[in-house]
């Protein structure tokens, strides 16, 4: 990606759409924060359900954390906040199961 921050007019080319780019790559890194947290829980999960033995409750934070990527990803406040709270949780059943 191109650096903007130190002189933005040479950055793009007039034929290319600058905001458009930034855009797109704020949207890739959101997008990437997520789905790696989210993965992140399905690990730990499979970890909860190999380790503890507890696939029941492996199976239900991995719905979960879904879902709190699906929340995740609607709003850029909360982001990686929401699976990562799922995370928090996965990774407490895996130390006191």
């Amino acid at each position: 990606m191109a650096h903007t921050n130190e002189n933005p007019a040479a950055a793009y080319s007039p034929d290319m759409d600058g905001p458009e780019h930034e855009k797109t790559y704020l949207g890739f890194m959101h997008f990437t924060e997520v789905g790696t947290v989210v993965a992140l829980c399905i690990v730990v999960a499979l970890a909860v359900g190999g380790m503890k033995h507890a696939w029941p409750s492996a199976a239900f934070m991995v719905l979960l954390s879904c879902i709190t990527a699906g929340i995740g990803l609607a709003s850029e406040k909360i982001s990686w906040r929401a699976p990562g709270a799922v995370l928090v949780l996965l990774l407490l059943m895996l130390l006191l199961y």
